[in-house]
C-alpha cells in the first residue's frame, strides 16, 4: 500500500481516524448530557434515548440529534 511506502502518510491517517474517533466520543458524550438535562423528556423518553446511544452509539446519537426538537431559550424581562 501506499500509505506504508512513505511514512508521513501513515501518519497523516492515524491522525484522520484519531480525531474522527474523538469526536465521535465527544459528541456521544455531549448527547448523554444533553438528553439527562431536558426537561421537556419524561424518565422514559431519557432512558429510551440513553438506551438508543448505549447501544448503537455512531447512528444512535445521529438520531438523537436529528429527531430532538429545538429548545427556545426566551427571556422574558
Amino acid at each position: 500500500m501506499l500509505v506504508y511506502t512513505y511514512p508521513i502518510l501513515s501518519f497523516i491517517w492515524m491522525m484522520i481516524v484519531f480525531f474522527f474517533l474523538a469526536a465521535v466520543f465527544f459528541t456521544v458524550i455531549w448527547a448523554f448530557i444533553d438528553d439527562f438535562r431536558r426537561r421537556d423528556h419524561s424518565g422514559w423518553a431519557k432512558a429510551g434515548w440513553a438506551l438508543l446511544i448505549v447501544i448503537l452509539p455512531l447512528l444512535g446519537t445521529l438520531i438523537y440529534l436529528i429527531a430532538r426538537p429545538a429548545v427556545v431559550d426566551v427571556d422574558v424581562a
